[in-house]
């Protein structure tokens, strides 16, 4: 049974390429997850019921936030998409402790990509941070 103090907070992680270079820290990451798809059918002779069996694997589009900043490395990789020269890399998004240097979980994504990005809202009304996003789609998921 976890305690307390087994519980990870979520406000303090990293994106990694790998072999460990660190990308960026960001304000969001949001859609981690996996779904099997169920494959229904009816058996011959059995109408009562639906048989159901695991079907393929689909991954949820990962979007990560992040402050503007002067680095051009992720808006870089999205624009190889856009030229039709996807690069694939596997990436980490890594969870840290409160200390913000502790590695606890990471997340590995297998030959993911840049499907998206979206530059951030410019208001001269507001004192905001500009914050912009990108969305990472990849081959496989798994925790390490």
């Amino acid at each position: 049974m976890a305690t307390a103090d087994d519980i990870l907070r979520a406000f303090n992680f990293k994106l990694a390429f790998q072999p460990g270079i660190t990308v960026a820290h960001f304000t969001e990451v949001s859609g981690i997850g996996a779904r099997v798809t169920p494959i229904k059918y009816r058996e011959g002779g059995n109408n009562a019921a639906l048989i159901t069996l695991p079907g393929y694997i689909e991954y949820a589009d990962i979007t990560l936030r992040y402050g503007l900043t002067r680095s051009d490395e992720l808006f870089d990789w999205f624009m190889t998409s856009m030229s039709g020269k996807t690069v694939r890399r596997n990436v980490s998004i890594i969870v840290l402790d409160t200390d913000g240097a502790t590695e606890e979980v990471r997340y590995n994504l297998t030959n993911a990509w840049v499907g998206e990005w979206r530059g951030t809202m410019l208001n001269a009304r507001l004192q905001e941070l500009a914050v912009e996003s990108v969305t990472l789609v990849y081959d496989k998921l798994s925790r390490g």
